[in-house]
């Protein structure tokens, strides 16, 4: 049992001074009674609480966590079998994956209940640079890193990575910046070289560690904050 212009609170109505005048002026009812005093104890999973006949319901745990997607998994909010959900069964939410990593991709990607952060997430203007490794099928040379910087038609526009650079003799790392549908891909392809494995391993600031294939973890606050630097 808690304070009702508390629990109004923590369900988003107002805030608590806000909700304490709301409360005084005769605008809440619990259990069909007006209630004039803030400090009414109540509790919302077993009280009906309505503000001008609306009911108040509990505001939604947001819930923030970084996976290390594997290869075959599909980006989907459907709960099938290869669905990228499917592996959070056990989170008693709504999830839904920020952006999306085509089937064959695999490492990072942010799952979360939350949409105004993952609209901020993936929107252009957050300018959220993402980084892939990439292995293909041969060595790689100055040329083809040099066609990949000066970028390929991709949706019907002309993209170019932030930074293009080789790692090993078939390994390079890419930098893109608004991340278009296949970019990393289409990038290597126009270069002439064929992609053999594609992982994502850093949004922002954020990298993905050693995280196992398939596992996930919750992000901090700073975490979440860290894809926008």
């Amino acid at each position: 049992m808690e304070r009702l212009s508390k629990v109004l609170a923590q369900a988003g109505v107002a805030s608590r001074r806000r909700a304490e005048s709301i409360i005084q002026a005769g605008r809440v009812s619990v259990n069909e009674k007006v209630v004039t005093i803030p400090q009414t104890r109540v509790s919302l999973g077993k009280d009906r609480i309505s503000v001008d006949g609306e009911t108040v319901v509990a505001k939604e745990k947001k819930h923030y966590y970084v996976l290390n997607k594997p290869r075959g998994i599909i980006c989907t909010c459907d709960e099938g079998r290869r669905s990228l959900i499917s592996l959070f069964s056990n989170v008693p939410a709504r999830l839904f994956p920020v952006g999306r990593l085509d089937r064959d991709t695999s490492g990072l990607i942010l799952v979360t209940n939350d949409g105004h952060y993952a609209q901020e997430v993936i929107h252009p203007s957050s300018g959220i640079h993402k980084e892939y490794v990439a292995k293909v099928n041969r060595d790689i040379t100055d040329t083809h890193l040099k066609v990949m910087s000066s970028g390929t038609e991709v949706e019907g526009k002309w993209v170019s990575p932030v930074s293009v650079r080789k790692v090993r003799r078939c390994t390079l790392k890419v930098v893109v910046g608004e991340g278009r549908r296949h970019e990393v891909r289409r990038l290597i392809q126009a270069a002439g070289l064929e992609v053999i494995e594609l992982k994502r391993v850093r949004i922002g600031s954020l990298h993905l560690g050693s995280l196992p294939v398939g596992a996930y973890r919750s992000l901090s606050e700073s975490e979440r904050h860290s894809v926008f630097n």
